[in-house]
């Protein structure tokens, strides 16, 4: 296999596009990269280190923003209001019968426009981001305060950073190899990998490898974990279907079997977004409320909330689990239509053995989706508490796997898309 891999790596440098689009990937991550160097002016970076480290929720935003925001960027928004566009719409789907239309039944020119109402929705949200973001870090100390003109023109900027790695992420699908999106968030993961070994080198070397176990055993445990990601995200179960003969005149059409491949884990990393998303929301709400001085219950109880709530509770380890496997279900639903798929095969005479057309196949569908779903959605579960359980039982019990989870969800699903697209360059040119 190792053999073969670097074969098709030698075919892949050799041929001119090949190279040419390699070549244009590799160049717009370094412009990227040379982007996410660049930061405000006015930041003051050990206010932005400590506020960083202290909460959950920079840690997962920076991970959408490449790596940008733990420097305050130009591009410190990332390619995050574009996802976060992209998931509103594709739930909007579920209440436009003519968005649905267009996702299921336009085929790429329907996936296209929608992809355009994407890119449209993400500026606003850039420009409110960009908005919330100058605020909270201008209360935090970390920017000084500005006149009007000058907060404006940092908004314009930030926005117009955004915008622009959205439309280098589109480039890059179109001229270069995978997507283009992904591959931003991925450089961004990627690039802070030395920071984070070694930082955690000089923590083991300070304690004098007193810690040496533990980080063997977080090794071995990571090692499984990427083995149980590639794993799962490559399994599928294989419906069978079979084509109705046709007869036309003298010739006899259809007859064909095939399968119908329904994927265990259907949702990717998006549950894992969702439950973040809101277990983040009530952090922010009662790390506020506590800070009121003037109701002592209040703010009592919304101290003692933002405990529950912060990891690595227990409490917030099972709300994250539920809450993951919940909305592994609600994006599986949104994604996987088995009515839609039961009248196409109807439509174009295919038939699964054993099962009749129509209502019937629908019900099969859903019966095998639904539990498939549960697997996947039981395994994305663990996959996002193991780093609370890890961080659980560290010694100094540092915030630093606490978005672990989902890094490498997106690092391992962005790999393999990667590999399947430069196999299938060059299987393309092989023949």
């Amino acid at each position: 296999m190792l053999e073969n891999f670097f074969s098709k790596l030698a075919v892949a440098f050799k041929d001119p596009i090949l190279r040419r689009r390699i070549g244009f990937t590799v160049g717009a991550l370094v412009l990227f990269r040379v982007l996410a160097a660049i930061p405000m002016p006015g930041v003051n970076p050990t206010t932005l280190g400590s506020l960083l480290n202290s909460s959950q929720l920079f840690g997962f935003l920076n991970i959408f923003s490449g790596g940008g925001l733990s420097n305050l960027s130009i591009v410190m928004l990332g390619v995050g209001p574009f996802i976060t566009a992209s998931i509103i719409v594709q739930v909007l789907t579920m209440v436009f019968p003519s968005w649905k239309a267009l996702m299921h039944e336009e085929g790429d020119a329907g996936r296209a426009k929608l992809s355009q109402y994407s890119r449209l929705l993400a500026v606003p949200l850039a420009i409110i981001q960009a908005v919330g973001f100058i605020i909270l870090f201008q209360s935090q100390g970390v920017l000084p305060h500005m006149a009007i003109f000058a907060f404006s023109v940092n908004v314009i900027v930030i926005s117009a950073g955004s915008i622009l790695l959205t439309w280098i992420g589109e480039l890059i699908s179109e001229f270069g190899i995978g997507n283009g999106v992904s591959l931003i968030i991925f450089a961004g993961i990627v690039s802070r990998l030395p920071v984070s070994i070694t930082q955690n080198w000089a923590k083991l070397t300070g304690s004098g490898m007193a810690n040496l176990p533990f980080y063997i055993v977080v090794i071995a445990i990571a090692v499984a974990a990427v083995a149980g990601v590639v794993y799962v995200t490559e399994a599928e179960r294989s419906v069978p279907v079979t084509y109705a003969k046709q007869v036309r005149g003298n010739k006899v059409y259809g007859g064909a079997s095939t399968y119908l491949p329904l994927r265990l884990n259907q949702s990717g990393v998006i549950p894992i977004i969702f439950a973040l998303s809101i277990l983040l929301f009530p952090q922010v709400i009662f790390g506020a409320l506590a800070k009121l001085a003037s109701h002592p219950l209040i703010a009592s109880w919304s101290q003692y909330a933002t405990q529950i709530l912060t990891p690595p509770s227990w409490t917030y380890g099972i709300m994250y689990f539920i809450m993951v496997v919940l909305f592994t279900y609600f994006y599986t639903a949104v994604t996987f239509d088995p009515v839609l798929i039961s009248e196409n095969l109807q439509r174009s005479g295919a038939f699964v053995p054993g099962v009749r057309p129509g209502e019937h196949t629908r019900d099969y569908l859903g019966n095998i989706v639904t539990r498939i779903t549960l697997v996947g959605a039981i395994f994305l579960g663990t996959v996002a508490i193991l780093p609370l359980v890890i961080q659980a039982f560290s010694p100094d019990n540092t915030q630093s796997f606490a978005v672990g989870g989902t890094a490498l969800l997106i690092v391992v699903a962005v790999v393999l898309d990667l590999l399947k697209k430069v196999d299938a360059q060059v299987a393309m040119r092989e023949y």
